[in-house]
């Protein structure tokens, strides 16, 4: 689901379109997050607040590992013999 709804959003494909990713671009998606989050803060009670804040540091750590999963696996199979 999370990957269907990246692959809609406009500003993520632009960044994305030339295979680099520059601290421009960076800032303007963490600024998007930033505002969400404060946007959504104030409307969470205690609890859930704890909740949602373990379900985005659980998220994180799966991108990073996805992250490096697809790196390891584009690594050749053979080690270099030189």
């Amino acid at each position: 689901m999370i990957d269907q709804y990246a692959r809609q959003l406009g500003t993520f494909l632009e960044a994305v379109a030339d295979g680099r990713i520059d601290d421009a671009e960076l800032r303007a998606q963490e600024g998007r997050v930033v505002a969400l989050m404060r946007e959504i803060e104030p409307k969470l009670d205690d609890a859930l607040h704890d909740k949602v804040t373990k379900l985005l540091c659980e998220l994180a750590a799966y991108d990073v590992m996805q992250m490096l999963h697809g790196v390891t696996a584009q690594r050749p199979k053979t080690k270099f013999k030189g």
